[in-house]
């Protein structure tokens, strides 16, 4: 079950990411396709009016959010504490060690609990409770900015398609994130509950809660973790400076009804330095996890593909929307697209 959950996982990515790279090739008798899925792709300004069949408010984009922060929050917490219960690490060694370990070395691990479970897949169980930690701190933030920052139009729409797109890469990236473990988290969750409702709280063992040991294990990861927390952060304060732009810009746009062009911060390198930063996060995660695992690169593949798409018509759009629009820009990679 466990091996056909992260093959669903891969399959689904590749899916998404084949059929953009197949109608960005150059052949003409590919515009037609191309054409068709941008119609799916097409939201708020770059999306006319006679294209509004089959389309939801854009605000929507809130019940991504809200349902990645309830669902994403779950993971969390179920996997936070199937880690501490089941992964736990004595609190003297750093796990910065484990590389050394993994590599041939050898440290010696005081486990407090399952003794029997292998070093690596107690640390691969730390990590994945850290990278999911990330992403809702991540999806937090964009929440409060679709609530507080944002000021959608009524006017503003995006396809059905696109709102369900955006449901399911809400429900599949951080399955993706820890899908090496979700099926022994549930298991476990599912039986701390059912002897729960069985034994009832008095009957339950009893386990001593200590905190720094629930928290030490993500203070002392590896050095590629926290690099990958860097750029990750790197990212996430640029697209919040960059959503805070944007947002600027709707309130202004509400009083004179003209679009402007945004300046300030990374748009003044590219036309959508928000997709630059939301690509320089799922970076930021693929680098923290280690760059081992292809179902996250593939999810990294997703988003920039899908990014790089949606950027090339909104860079467009500008272009064709302002005559003084700055040429040096590029889409959405500095000096390169």
């Amino acid at each position: 079950m466990e091996i056909g959950l992260v093959g669903l996982l891969r399959v689904a990515w590749i899916a998404g990411i084949l059929p953009l790279l197949v109608v960005s090739l150059p052949f003409p008798r590919l515009n037609r396709l191309h054409e068709v899925v941008m119609g799916f792709a097409k939201r708020g300004k770059i999306m006319q009016s006679s294209s509004y069949k089959f389309t939801v408010p854009q605000r929507f984009f809130t019940h991504f959010y809200a349902l990645a922060v309830i669902w994403i929050g779950l993971l969390l917490a179920a996997t936070w504490i199937y880690a501490y219960k089941m992964a736990s690490m004595a609190s003297e060694p750093f796990l910065s060690s484990i590389a050394s370990h993994l590599a041939g070395g050898s440290h010696p691990f005081t486990l407090h609990r399952s003794r029997s479970t292998p070093l690596k897949h107690r640390y691969m169980v730390w990590k994945s409770v850290f990278l999911l930690l990330l992403m809702e701190i991540q999806v937090l933030r964009r929440l409060y900015e679709n609530i507080y920052v944002f000021n959608y139009s009524p006017s503003a729409r995006m396809h059905i398609f696109a709102y369900l797109t955006g449901l399911f890469f809400y429900t599949a990236a951080p399955l993706s994130l820890c899908s090496n473990f979700v099926v022994e988290v549930y298991e476990f969750s599912a039986n701390q509950v059912s002897e729960f409702i069985v034994r009832g709280k008095d009957q339950m063992a009893s386990s001593e809660f200590v905190f720094w040991e629930f928290v030490n294990p993500l203070m002392k990861l590896g050095w590629h973790h926290w690099i990958g927390a860097i750029i990750f952060f790197w990212g996430w304060i640029h697209q919040h400076q960059c959503h805070r732009i944007l947002g600027s810009l709707r309130e202004r746009r509400e009083e004179s009804h003209e679009y402007v062009v945004p300046h300030g911060d990374w748009f003044e390198l590219v036309s959508c330095p928000h997709y630059l930063a939301e690509i320089v996060i799922y970076a930021g995660l693929v680098v923290a996890s280690g760059g081992s695992d292809l179902t996250i690169w593939l999810l990294l593949g997703f988003v920039v593909v899908n990014l790089v798409f949606a950027a090339a018509e909104t860079h467009r759009w500008y272009h064709s929307k302002f005559d003084n629009y700055p040429r040096e820009r590029c889409a959405v990679i500095p000096f390169i697209y």
